[in-house]
């Protein structure tokens, strides 16, 4: 822990991380750079999801050089590195939970390591929170106002195109995208939805959104500037893994498990 936690946070960005330690320097350079010209205050998350590298140490060595500002009414509050205290890998999916609910920031957002969707995003989002009411706000590559820069495998992108068929008519409706890294909630909207969560990996995504719906929570899908890495980790056999989770999710509201809130959340 670099600082200790404040509650006068206004944005909180979660990274999760495993093996991160090329990608991440990049992505934080332009992270802290843009929260240190806003006029709220921030905290950034490093979850660290078991990783072997050094990804905790690439975090470490940028929060002693962070501008943090404990207790100011603007600037970075924290800039952390957060590990599980067994250190094992988990998954991507209980990586974002754990950093959503270590977070203590009015609104929430979690984005890839890879930046492949830029933290500038936020700007483009909060208005739908503030003028229209909106608790959560998900970045969405498959809108006309979307610009794909770089696009994914054709076969990587056929497979998100037919699993989000199936996506929208087991367990998510009305959305087009629901593997996007680039979320953003209320931060009381993440304490009514994460407790009920049960997927670990890949199909954390979907998970969270079916949930949000089931409880009712105000959902928008807006453009975003997205460049995809290639040397991304998604590898087929992921997108074959959430579809199978998408059955455990619709098995889920079947049974109920998401009205119950006191299930565990880690």
């Amino acid at each position: 822990m670099i600082v200790e936690k404040q509650r006068s946070v206004y944005l909180s960005v979660i990274i999760p991380a495993y093996n991160e330690e090329k990608r991440l320097p990049e992505t934080l350079k332009s992270v802290i750079a843009f929260l240190q010209k806003q006029n709220y205050s921030s905290e950034v998350l490093v979850v660290d999801d078991g990783s072997k590298d050094k990804t905790s140490d690439v975090v470490r060595d940028f929060a002693g050089k962070a501008q943090v500002q404990v207790g100011a009414i603007k600037g970075i509050q924290k800039l952390d590195d957060v590990q599980y205290p067994d250190g094992k890998n988990r998954g991507k999916g209980y990586a974002v939970r754990y950093g959503l609910m270590q977070a203590v920031g009015k609104y929430r957002v979690f984005m890839d390591a890879d930046n492949s969707t830029s933290i500038d995003h936020v700007d483009r989002f909060f208005p739908y929170f503030k003028d229209q009411g909106y608790d959560i706000v998900i970045g969405s590559r498959h809108l006309s106002d979307s610009d794909v820069e770089i696009h994914q495998a054709w076969y990587k992108e056929l497979a998100g195109q037919m699993g989000n068929l199936l996506i929208q008519a087991l367990a998510v409706r009305g959305i087009h995208d629901t593997q996007c890294g680039f979320k953003m909630f209320t931060g009381a909207s993440v304490e009514k939805i994460c407790p009920r969560l049960t997927i670990d990996r890949w199909g954390f995504d979907v998970e969270i959104l079916a949930v949000a719906q089931r409880l009712g929570f105000k959902m928008k899908e807006a453009p975003v500037v997205w460049l995809n890495d290639p040397n991304s980790r998604v590898s087929a056999s992921a997108y074959i893994e959430v579809l199978g989770e998408v059955f455990r999710i619709r098995r889920n509201i079947w049974r109920k498990i998401y009205d119950d809130p006191f299930h565990p959340v880690i």
